[in-house]
């Protein structure tokens, strides 16, 4: 993957790049800013890029980082059995390091996606770590919400399927496959809104068998590993303590919106929401309107 580097558009110009070492290996972060501190999470399919055009203002106000999860662009992808390696908590513990080896203790958190998913396990596991959590499109685990987005709904539960069956037809045409994902969970069921530069490292990412198996990985703890762990703290009366963002696409949670809230809020007594016009990928669909939201609340 660090060969590829080179070779694709850098989207961040004036942000440092860093490997830091963790558990997973070597995950790989942009930053720049001054500020309180702020890490940005990216969702399936994408990478630290997916925040390219919303990171460069953040970092007016903030120390902004954005990082590859493990599995994803230039970050380690550890090897794994039925999603053990993909756990949210673990992921969550990547976080943590690559923040204190940057020099933040307490930062705020915006994750989209299964970025998402990493920010609301590192809330319960790590409470004081955190002063803000913004989390983009996602519902508790537990709760079956969004049906209008049948594509994301049917490929959450293709790619957590029992290894090898989905890494193999995956692997037919990754960039296919990739393509849909991303175009068919937008608003308009465009590639438009990602441009061919962010496309571009979107596909070097994805292209390679050992990604394809993390992603796979990734949505199996997602189905068993995290959701014992959610619903565990659910009867445990575990909550968020952290001040919370639920930011959501309207297509992506068709008139469901004050459910998705109350949902959230049995979780927490900090929980606001917001709507922006996109579907699932708001930071590309509706960058400006994310972007107002985030600050309003950050």
């Amino acid at each position: 993957m660090v060969g590829v580097m080179s070779e694709l558009a850098d989207l961040f110009p004036g942000f440092a790049s860093h490997w830091i070492n963790t558990r997973a290996g070597k995950i790989f972060a942009r930053s720049h800013g001054a500020g309180p501190a702020l890490v940005l999470l990216h969702g399936f399919g994408e990478t630290h890029v997916a925040w390219r055009q919303i990171a460069p203002r953040l970092a007016r106000r903030f120390t902004v980082v954005a990082m590859d999860l493990r599995g994803y662009g230039w970050s380690a992808a550890p090897d794994s059995e039925k999603g053990e390696a993909y756990s949210k908590r673990e992921m969550a513990d990547d976080v943590v390091r690559v923040m204190e080896t940057l020099g933040h203790v307490q930062f705020a958190l915006v994750g989209h996606d299964r970025g998402a998913r990493v920010g609301f396990r590192l809330a319960l596991d790590h409470p004081g770590r955190l002063a803000k959590l913004a989390l983009i499109n996602i519902a508790p685990v537990d709760d079956d919400f969004g049906g209008g987005d049948l594509w994301r709904l049917g490929r959450a539960r293709f790619l957590g399927v029992e290894a090898p069956r989905p890494e193999e037809l995956v692997a037919l045409d990754p960039a296919d496959f990739l393509n849909d994902a991303l175009k068919d969970s937008t608003k308009e069921k465009s590639l438009d809104p990602f441009g061919a530069q962010a496309l571009a490292h979107y596909h070097a990412a994805f292209n390679d068998p050992a990604r394809i198996h993390a992603f796979c990985e990734d949505y199996r703890a997602g189905a068993t590993i995290d959701r014992e762990a959610l619903l565990a703290d659910k009867a445990a009366g575990r909550k968020l303590l952290t001040p919370t963002l639920v930011l959501y696409g309207e297509t992506t949670f068709p008139g469901l919106g004050a459910a998705l809230l109350d949902a959230w809020k049995e979780w927490g007594d900090e929980v606001s929401g917001a709507a922006v016009d996109s579907g699932l990928y708001a930071m590309e669909e509706a960058p400006e309107a994310t972007l107002q939201a985030l600050e309003n609340f950050l």
